[in-house]
């Protein structure tokens, strides 16, 4: 993409995201003396007449929304070069998915919340709209003077009009939100289709996990049994693979959601911090710290730290309370805690009790970038020793590999030096000294400079 510093009077101040086909700016309208949000098509596209109105049609379509709880659109145009941009409202408060940042909302938070989302999706759908994409990260919140949140829904860059839905023949949608039908081609859809897609935003808030595939979602009280039955039965009638056993709309999901919360128990407030959290951590790649903060891409949280232990660490611990670590005290800054998914060590899928925690998770996924921290792991299933053995780091030098043995561990340790941040990494592999064999735990460490912390992080690690 070509750099830019100004789009006609709009300065152009960061960029706020980027996807496929679009990068979206964060700019100061000049004129207005206020912010905005300038989304620009990406040059690679610019010649793809199909990408090209496709672009347009999103700005058409919020536009035509036309609603306070959809992004408005205020201006479009054309740069130099040819590529169109559309300049937007801008969302000061992030979005849902850096609230889920600081792991599952209390219930009457995560109801509430589903519960205005589906009331812009309802508005979609009363202009004769289909969104086709709601996810956390297309639901925005947006501070007023007096500090309330305002809720809006963006990106329809797959929506449709409903008259158009009814005889789509392409698929689109994003895994475990999309319905079955946004599946199948040639299936068509309705607004029914939103309603699945808010059914899963509505499960991700209130227990951190995406739902698995339709049909296959497991019951959100497992993995947060202080749900009620009847918060749990509103979830997975939305997420029903039988459209016609969905909610019949956005706005009967959103008047049940109300309801719950109305008559939830009370829970306390969550503290949470926005400011610096721009979008999901992106955790894409397979490797190294990759396979660690994919595997907890559930929950994140800015930690609160327990210190304890020596005068130069810090006690960490999952939500669970089952994996206890110390690590040296500037390691200690964030934490996530809420599990992770062994599928992405070459294991069975589930989730299991995990924590990653680092002086900058931000660094973690990334193995350009210097970053001190550690990912904890448990898994009952399979061998966590043979993945271990399997792993290998591109841009690093292996160093060979050792046994570490205490009083509750044994186990191997793989080690790289050189690494392309300039640091190393050790690759753990451990069972109980009891001979049990269960829980294994997988131990991944990242550490800049020439120490070795690895044998006293796992010299502190305690199993429940």
């Amino acid at each position: 993409m070509h750099s830019l510093e100004r789009i006609g009077r709009y300065r152009l101040e960061r960029p706020l995201g980027s996807g496929a086909f679009a990068t979206v700016w964060l700019a100061h309208d000049e004129e207005l003396q206020a912010p905005v949000a300038v989304k620009v098509l990406a040059d690679n596209w610019a010649h793809r007449l199909d990408i090209r109105e496709r672009f347009l049609s999103e700005a058409r379509l919020l536009r035509r929304a036309g609603s306070s709880r959809i992004v408005q659109v205020y201006d479009i145009g054309q740069l130099p070069d040819g590529r169109p941009y559309f300049v937007m409202e801008y969302a000061d408060g992030g979005t849902l998915a850096d609230l889920l940042a600081g792991g599952p909302l209390p219930v009457r938070d995560a109801l509430a919340l589903t519960a205005e989302a589906a009331r812009s999706a309802a508005a979609l759908h009363e202009a004769g709209i289909v969104h086709r994409d709601i996810k956390p990260t297309n639901v925005l919140l947006h501070t007023a003077p007096d500090g309330t949140r305002r809720l809006l829904l963006a990106d329809l860059g797959l929506a449709k009009s409903l008259a158009q839905a009814s005889v789509l023949t392409l698929a689109a949608g994003s895994a475990g939100y999309q319905p079955p039908e946004q599946a199948e081609p040639g299936e068509g859809i309705d607004e029914r289709a939103d309603v699945y897609s808010l059914g899963a935003v509505g499960y991700e808030l209130l227990t951190g996990t995406v739902p698995g595939a339709p049909g296959k979602v497991v019951p959100p009280r497992r993995l947060r049994p202080d749900l009620g039955e009847d918060v749990e039965r509103a979830l997975l009638r939305a997420l029903e693979p039988d459209r016609a056993r969905r909610w019949p709309g956005a706005q009967a999901f959103a008047q049940e959601l109300d309801r719950l919360a109305a008559t939830g128990p009370a829970t306390a407030p969550a503290v949470r911090r926005l400011d610096g959290v721009r979008g999901r951590l992106n955790i894409v790649t397979l490797s190294l710290a990759a396979i660690a903060a994919a595997a907890v891409a559930a929950v994140a949280v800015t930690a609160v730290l327990h210190h304890g232990g020596a005068a130069q660490e810090t006690r960490v611990t999952d939500t669970t309370g089952r994996v206890v670590v110390q690590v040296p005290a500037g390691w200690g800054h964030e934490l996530r805690n809420s599990g992770w998914d062994p599928s992405v060590l070459g294991l069975g899928k589930g989730h299991e009790p995990g924590l990653v925690v680092a002086d900058d998770l931000t660094r973690w996924p990334d193995l350009g970038k210097p970053v001190d921290g550690v990912f904890v792991g448990l898994s009952e299933h399979g061998d966590v020793t043979a993945k271990v053995t399997a792993l290998a780091h591109s841009g690093c030098s292996y160093s060979g590999s050792r046994t570490f043995a205490d009083a509750d561990f044994r186990g191997l340790v793989r080690a790289w030096s050189g690494c392309p941040d300039g640091g190393s990494v050790t690759e753990s592999a451990l069972t109980p000294a009891g001979g049990t064999g269960q829980p294994q735990v997988y131990v991944q460490v990242r550490e800049q400079g020439t120490g070795d912390a690895t044998d006293g992080v796992l010299r502190s690690l305690r199993v429940g």
